[in-house]
């Protein structure tokens, strides 16, 4: 029997394995879908190619992706002293909602990661950008630090001009630091999904990343059910376990959202669900303990409704996957609301018990990682090891921008 301490006490060296730097994909195939995918299922290993994914999958699958957009968000600002000042937006702080703040126009706050913030302790950062022609200047003002990070204040002139237009002027896309090189303007295209349409995310679901129109196509061709949810990825995603046992490490928590009525289909389909990419499996399993929640208090807060990251091992699973999707619904209804907003810090690893994903669609994750756990979790912790070193052996690209995985 799994108890919280079992889970508390795994060790991450467990978790290891040798990843070469040349095995490290450093850019897409210039064909997104012409990567390689191991699928899993049923204890047998099989090599395909992506386009494959729409025959491979259940043809009464329902398909749950991640429409998050992956924003500017890395700015940088040089002191007049010529420092240059790096600063990451996480998260919206002044106003408190993403849609809100990519719409303020002369001013928002953000929380922050400060690169060389020693040498940024006082005063505004400055910088001029042009928007749709017009010269704007923008101010940013540092405040207080939470943690590693800071709140910094955003303001700036011109006519009408949105934060979200400040950032496509002056911001850079966040590649992933292990990719070792700077942001390149093929990276603009190379790493958004061809769904994304909701701001949001500082980090790519990348699992995503392999899909194009015509795969989406063959899919609805194939009676395949697409839906869509969001989750915006935070930084802490890269964030490694640096603590001996995953029961010292503090999961980052991320925004999401799911449209009521993806929640009352899920409460009543008897289609297999299959996930794409670790947030869209975050974002579905959160949901379960949402709605356990919810039956124990059907007017629990917002407060009350956050996913924390020991709940799955603390939390008495005493109803069904479908009776707790369905208590969301009944709680969006009773408040009027389209869609159920909260945040989740859900940890998945060896010991969780999957509610409501049947397969996931993935890439290959980071040695020593949370993602890395979620999946040793889904394959069995004894075949996280075999699915890897296979993938080794027959040169597989890892992370990011390399091939995927098919887990049934």
């Amino acid at each position: 029997m799994t108890t919280i301490e079992n889970v508390r006490n795994l060790r991450i060296a467990d978790y290891n394995y040798p990843l070469p730097d040349e095995r490290i994909a450093k850019h897409p195939l210039a064909r997104r879908e012409q990567c390689k995918v191991l699928m899993y299922k049923n204890d047998i290993i099989e090599q395909h190619l992506f386009y494959e994914v729409p025959e491979l999958l259940p043809s009464n699958a329902m398909l749950v992706y991640n429409n998050t957009r992956v924003i500017n968000a890395r700015l940088r600002f040089r002191k007049a002293t010529g420092s240059q000042i790096e600063i990451f937006c996480l998260e919206p702080v002044a106003p408190h909602d993403y849609q809100l703040i990519f719409q303020t126009t002369s001013r928002c706050t953000w929380l922050c990661l400060v690169g060389n913030s020693k040498r940024w302790k006082s005063g505004a950062l400055s910088q001029q950008i042009v928007v749709d022609g017009e010269t704007v200047t923008i101010n940013a003002t540092r405040g207080e630090r939470r943690g590693n990070a800071f709140e910094v204040t955003f303001a700036w002139d011109g006519n009408d001009v949105t934060f979200a237009s400040v950032l496509e002027a002056l911001g850079e896309i966040p590649i992933p630091p292990y990719l070792n090189r700077g942001t390149e303007r093929s990276d603009l295209t190379d790493y958004q999904t061809v769904y994304s349409h909701i701001d949001g995310s500082v980090a790519a679901p990348t699992a995503g990343l392999h899909f194009t129109d015509e795969v989406l196509a063959e899919c609805d061709r194939r009676g395949i059910e697409r839906r869509e949810l969001t989750l915006h990825v935070g930084a802490g995603t890269f964030q490694p376990v640096k603590s001996e046992n995953i029961g010292d490490h503090d999961m980052h928590t991320e925004f999401i959202s799911v449209p009521r009525d993806l929640l009352a289909e899920l409460a009543t389909t008897e289609r297999p669900v299959i996930a794409v990419g670790t947030t869209s499996v975050r974002t579905l399993e959160s949901l379960y303990y949402v709605g356990q929640v919810l039956q124990a208090n059907p007017d629990a807060s917002e407060d009350e409704l956050r996913v924390t990251q020991w709940m799955p091992y603390t939390t008495p699973c005493s109803i069904t996957p479908q009776q707790a999707l369905q208590n969301i619904v009944d709680y969006l209804d009773r408040h009027g609301a389209g869609e159920y907003i909260g945040s989740t810090q859900l940890m998945i690893a060896p010991g969780f018990s999957y509610r409501i994903v049947k397969g996931m669609i993935t890439n290959f994750h980071q040695p020593q990682s949370t993602l890395l756990l979620l999946v040793a979790a889904f394959v069995g912790n004894d075949n996280w090891r075999k699915l890897y070193d296979y993938a080794l052996e027959h040169d597989f690209r890892f992370l990011s921008y390399g091939d995927a995985c098919l887990f049934l």
